[in-house]
């Protein structure tokens, strides 16, 4: 018999970008190397969340913009070596190969069992809340982004979940779908421009807006660097998660290279403790963190933090909040 007390664990990643030079070192490496020695505290969580910064397609229709990204649509082993268990789609790279790519991505992703949210063939579909079960708590994941607007998924075109920061009443009808339905809601989000080291005052003011209308976590990235969490009427905002595998060019100052494995333990009645893993990016791979990468890992995290007043003590090389 399952009591209140019994809790799940849910692992949060930043942008997972398996497109380009990364997807090139997967046609030669395992697909489960991608992660590393991350991969045993991926496959211990109940779940895992990630940000999906790429298309799975053969596509070659690449819209105009600078960058694009796509892995071939085999390379999703590695998210089910990683047992990754939902992805957000809700951002500025799943239509880089315009709607061929993504429906190929949604196709893809359902023929591995994993799902997603923030895209989706129709209005309908990129509005649908993924909702998981275990251990007696349900969980409803909703996925946003605020890039790309012309990306606005409509009731005849596919497209992905766009929100304006601000916009309250949407968070608030799509909450009032799924509340009834579940215990905990996280709201994953991509949102605000590349390498801003924390969040503007509207972007705090938003987050706090959707945690009083009902949401409990909100899983933010975008950023490409991770930002400062905090605890906020017993909600947990962690405003940019920053990047968890890719191969990106490194910012010798701000380290895009550096994040957390974010372990988020809950229980029916809310958020009960963060744990957050330093880790480290290299040549198309994460790791955990070593040495001085490591330190001033959960140094900056620390600092961040705590200018949104929440302290994360440090323990066993590792950051903690207990409720």
């Amino acid at each position: 018999m399952q009591t209140p007390n019994d809790t799940l664990t849910i692992g949060l990643t930043g942008d997972v970008m398996i497109g380009r030079l990364t997807n090139e070192a997967l046609s030669y490496r395992k697909p489960a190397s991608l992660w590393g020695d991350l991969l045993p505290l991926m496959q211990e969580t109940d779940f895992t969340l990630i940000n999906l910064e790429a298309a799975l397609t053969t596509s070659e229709k690449a819209v105009p913009k600078v960058f694009n990204f796509k892995a071939d649509p085999e390379k999703i082993q590695a998210l089910i070596e990683g047992s990754v268990s939902v992805a957000n789609l809700a951002n500025n790279h799943v239509l880089d190969y315009d709607v061929e790519g993504l429906l190929e991505t949604l196709e893809t992703l359902d023929h591995a069992h994993i799902q997603h949210v923030g895209a989706g063939k129709n209005a309908t579909e990129a509005r649908k809340p993924v909702i998981l079960s275990k251990n007696g708590i349900k969980i409803g994941i909703l996925g946003y982004t605020d890039n790309e607007p012309p990306w606005i998924a409509t009731k005849q075109s596919p497209g992905t979940r766009y929100i304006k920061v601000g916009d309250i009443e949407t968070i608030q009808n799509d909450v009032k779908q799924v509340r009834d339905q579940v215990d905990i809601v996280i709201v994953t989000i991509h949102w605000g421009p590349n390498m801003r080291e924390r969040p503007t005052p509207d972007f705090v003011e938003f987050a706090h807006q959707m945690i009083d209308n009902g949401v409990d976590i909100i899983h933010g990235h975008s950023a490409h660097i991770f930002q400062g969490v905090e605890v906020y009427q017993g909600g947990l905002i962690l405003y940019d998660t920053g990047e968890c595998v890719d191969d990106y060019y490194v910012d010798r100052i701000l380290r895009n290279d550096r994040s957390f494995f974010f372990i988020v333990e809950v229980n029916k009645k809310g958020f009960q403790q963060l744990r957050l893993v330093p880790i480290f990016i290299s040549n198309c791979q994460v790791n955990l963190a070593q040495g001085s990468d490591k330190a001033e890992t959960l140094k900056r995290m620390q600092m961040l933090s705590a200018e949104l007043g929440t302290n994360l003590p440090l323990n066993d090389g590792e950051l903690f909040y207990w409720v």
